[in-house]
Order: C-alpha cells, then sequence, then structure tokens
C-alpha cells in the first residue's frame, strides 16, 4: 500500500510540475502579448486557440486514456508497447487528414478565420506534430518525469522568443511558428528516450488501426463532448458578440483553463493506479486533501478578481473582473467532475458511463445556449451561468453512478 501510494503521489507530483509550468508560462506571456496586441488582434488568437481545441481533440480521439490502459496492460513487453505506439500513431495520422478537412471548412465559413487564414493554418502544424510525442506512453509506463521535462525545456524555449520576436500587431504570424519550433525540439527529446528505454516503433496494419479508433471511440465521445463546454461557447461568443466580449472571455476562459490545470495532475496522477489496484481509500485521501485547498482559492479569486485581471491583462480587461468572480461556483466544482470521472468509474471498466454522463451534461449545455439565442438573452454572463449548470448536471450524473457500482471497489 505504502509502495503504491508513493507511486501515485509521484505521479502527481511530476504532472503537478508540469501543469504549474503550463499555467505559469503562459501567465508570463500573456500580459505582455494582451498588452502588444490590441484587443481585436488577442480577440482573433484567443478564438483560434478555441478552435485548434477541436482540431485537438479529434487527433487525439481519446488515445491519452485508451492508450494509457493499453500500455499498462502490456507492461514490461516492449515489442507489445512499440506496437501499440505504431498502431495508434498510425491511427493520428488518418485523424489529422479528417481534422485538416473540418479546419479548412471551418475557415470558409467563419469570418474570423477566413480573415486570418494563414495565421489558422499555422496553428494547426503543433496540433499535427503532438502526434509524434507520445504522451499515453509515458503515462501508461508511469513516467512521467520525462513529459515534464520535455514540456519545461521546449516550451522555456518558446516563451522565451516571444519575448524577442513579437514586439507589434505585425508580429503575431510569428506566434504558432515558435511553438512549431518548439515541437519540432520535443519530438527529437521524445526520440532520445525512446532509445533509452529502448523502445522501438512497429508499423501496424490499417486494419488495427482502425480497430484502435473504434475501441477509443468511447472515450472520444466523452471528450468531444466535454469540449462543448469551453470551445462551442467561444465559437459562438465570436459568431453572435464583438471582438471586445471575445477577448474578455477568452481571457476569463484562459484563468479558468489555468485553474482547470492545477486539478488534472491529481486526475491523470491517481488513473493508472486507479486502474490497477482500485484503490478507493487513495480517492478518499485525494478528496480530503484538495478541497480545502479548493476553497482557499476560490475565496482568493473572490476577493481578487480585479487585480487578476489586472495582472493578467491589464487595465483594458478589469471590466471583465465580474466573469471572474461568477465563475467561482464552476471552478468549485470542476475538480470533483474530474476527479469522479475516469479516475473514479473509468478504473472500474464503466467507460460508457463516464461518457454518458459528459453526453447529458452537453446537452444540457446545448440546449441552454439554443434557449440563450433564441430569447436574445446570449451575453457572457448568461453562458458562463449555463456552462456551470452544465458540470453540476455531470457531477451529480457520476456520483449517482459510483454510488450504484461502489462494491466494485
Amino acid at each position: 500500500m505504502v509502495k503504491t501510494d508513493k507511486k501515485a503521489a509521484n505521479n502527481v507530483i511530476m504532472l503537478y510540475i508540469m501543469n504549474i509550468a503550463q499555467i505559469v508560462m503562459p501567465l508570463i506571456t500573456l500580459p505582455y502579448l494582451a498588452r502588444i496586441l490590441s484587443v481585436s488582434n488577442y480577440g482573433v488568437v484567443s478564438y483560434v486557440k478555441s478552435i485548434m481545441v477541436y482540431a485537438n481533440l479529434i487527433m487525439q480521439f481519446g488515445f491519452l486514456l485508451s492508450g494509457t490502459r493499453k500500455i499498462v496492460e502490456a507492461r514490461g513487453n516492449l515489442a507489445k508497447i512499440g506496437k501499440i505506439v505504431g498502431c495508434l500513431t498510425q491511427a493520428r495520422m488518418i485523424l489529422s487528414i479528417i481534422a485538416f478537412i473540418v479546419l479548412s471548412i471551418m475557415i470558409t465559413s467563419i469570418k474570423i478565420l477566413r480573415e486570418n487564414a494563414i495565421f489558422t493554418l499555422l496553428m494547426f502544424i503543433p496540433i499535427f506534430l503532438d502526434a509524434f510525442l507520445f504522451e499515453f506512453l509515458f503515462r501508461g509506463l508511469e513516467k512521467m518525469h520525462i513529459i515534464t521535462m520535455r514540456y519545461l525545456v521546449t516550451k522555456s524555449i518558446s516563451t522565451f522568443l516571444t519575448f524577442v520576436v513579437i514586439r507589434t500587431n505585425s508580429d503575431m504570424i510569428f506566434l504558432p511558428v515558435l511553438d512549431i519550433f518548439a515541437s519540432f525540439v520535443a519530438i527529437l527529446l521524445i526520440h532520445f528516450e525512446l532509445k533509452k528505454l529502448k523502445i522501438h516503433i512497429y508499423k501496424d496494419s490499417l486494419r488495427n488501426s482502425i480497430r484502435a479508433l473504434r475501441e477509443s471511440f468511447v472515450y472520444f465521445i466523452s471528450e468531444m463532448s466535454s469540449t462543448v463546454f469551453n470551445a462551442l461557447n467561444t465559437v459562438l461568443v465570436g459568431i453572435f458578440l464583438a471582438h471586445r466580449d471575445i477577448a474578455f472571455w477568452g481571457l476569463v476562459l484562459t484563468f479558468i483553463g489555468a485553474v482547470q490545470s492545477l486539478y488534472y495532475p491529481v486526475s491523470d496522477g491517481i488513473y493508472p493506479e486507479m486502474v490497477k489496484s482500485h484503490n478507493i481509500k487513495l480517492f478518499n485521501r485525494i478528496l480530503l486533501i484538495f478541497t480545502p485547498l479548493i476553497i482557499i482559492g476560490c475565496l482568493i479569486v473572490y476577493f481578487g478578481a480585479s487585480i487578476i485581471m489586472f495582472i493578467i491583462g491589464g487595465t483594458k480587461y478589469v471590466d471583465a473582473a465580474y466573469l471572474l468572480r461568477a465563475s467561482i461556483p464552476l471552478l468549485f466544482i470542476l475538480f470533483y467532475s474530474i476527479i469522479c470521472g475516469w479516475p473514479l468509474l473509468g478504473a472500474i471498466n464503466k467507460n460508457r458511463e463516464v461518457t454518458f454522463t459528459t453526453i447529458v451534461g452537453a446537452i444540457f449545455q446545448v440546449l441552454g445556449l439554443l434557449v440563450l439565442i433564441f430569447t436574445h438573452n446570449f451575453n457572457l454572463l448568461a453562458v458562463l451561468i449555463v456552462r456551470t449548470l452544465s458540470e453540476y448536471v455531470i457531477l451529480f450524473s457520476r456520483l449517482k453512478l459510483f454510488w450504484k457500482y461502489r462494491s466494485l471497489f
């Protein structure tokens, strides 16, 4: 039990280091970009990034979860692991073609993307290159330090170059170029780690790659549904509201995403161990440790919303502080919704059930957004309220399922 807890703790710690870096690195450049770029241009950057969430989702296709499980189950068999990596990489190449077609259709259909087509296409390239980083492999091997060190090195490079290269609105086009350069560095680092681990990637049949897509479909549906909560909101904000609202929404969503990034290391860190041991005591300890921290964090956001918006965006974005305060119920519930998903229900093979809860929440969200549109009440605060209620629907659905299957732990 001690060894199990120690391994899970190490996984969580390494993922926390990476996710803190994922928060700190953008927050280093965010105030700079918010001040260097006009509100309109920053709105474009935020909007295109939200679109890339969809492209990334298609290409990931739930492999971060299904692939991790496969690697865990193949532990010790290097030949089998190499075949799994090759199979999933081939599947992602198929998905990259689909993602590019979808993105091309969106560029021709949405004005803000059409006016920034080259920028949008360049932003797609790092998403494509992510297929060669094999994050599911290192999660499954519980070598989280490799993922963390790779991210720290490459993101430090792109962050430093952002201050050197980006000086005016006209330099905005170089933002994706810096990410592309960092992605190539990351691929080289990962290739070195594969050689150290003596893992050789083997080509697999197209039939097996398609089978892998079918097996991962339930994970994809779950992640696709959850993406409705953020990316779809931003897409609709871009269609129905002004560039200023897009910028406000993008900045607040960046903060929410940063907080959410603090939750995922816990979920991802205990997931492999929960798959192996169904250790409900470990799960309960995580809840006891993190609940007080979450409450303290919510209080800091409530009393410091204006200061937070000033720090990350400058005086131009202080007016959006009311949105940050309104996001507190969402910030609180997100942790429990996330950890009650794959680490809890997914660990006992209730994959369809986890997906079902996310779909229910997504349907609730879509219906809520339609009501706002047709009643002419579509505004940032209303969208945030609908988003929050959707997350509560997901949590209550998952708690109900946990109670039903509690004997499996």
